[in-house]
């Protein structure tokens, strides 16, 4: 069974290591290991301070076995995940998926659910489209960029560089 638990403030330094380690998989996959940074602390530390953020560990047996970082409109019901992972060691175990499934429970006033994610994360691709009913409906890149990107832009060498997909999951009019 999972469960979603509140990040503590305490807790948000091992949150921010995990997140780390689990999207360094997939960069190490696709391009080698350089040594830097995949996912830097100064983003996630962003993704903390955004308005209407939730910080969730993802809690399994009493362990955590990932986390999850939601931006919520209580307004609009236009609902973003920022980011989610599943730690490395427990990957391929139903974990996401379960995950995800409690979280459109937890906001199951939500209309609708955005998310980004890079173009070459092969996994995040079959998981948001495959496993949570999720639709590709914007490829952002150097023709069309992310309009996130427009005051600050990547790093030159950030892994994906500006090839993103933009997915959303309609869950009632």
């Amino acid at each position: 069974m999972i469960e979603l638990i509140p990040t503590r403030d305490d807790e948000r330094e091992i949150f921010i290591k995990n997140i780390q380690s689990a999207f360094k998989k997939a960069v190490v996959e696709e391009y080698g290991d350089d040594g830097k940074e995949v996912i830097p602390r100064e983003d996630v530390e962003k993704s903390f301070a955004e308005t209407g953020a939730e910080i969730l560990n993802i809690v399994s047996d009493g362990k955590i076995v990932g986390g999850a970082v939601l931006k919520i409109n209580h307004e609009t019901n236009r609902n973003e995940l920022l980011l989610l992972f599943v730690n490395v060691d427990c990957h391929s175990k139903g974990i996401g998926s379960a995950a995800w499934q409690a979280i459109e429970k937890l906001h199951s006033e939500t209309k609708i659910w955005e998310t980004v994610t890079p173009y070459f994360e092969k996994r995040n691709l079959h998981f948001y489209i495959n496993k949570c009913g999720f639709h590709a409906v914007e490829f952002f890149n150097p023709k069309h960029k992310d309009p996130r990107f427009e005051e600050q832009p990547p790093e030159e060498d950030f892994p994906g560089g500006d090839y993103f997909f933009r997915f959303e999951k309609v869950m009632r009019q």
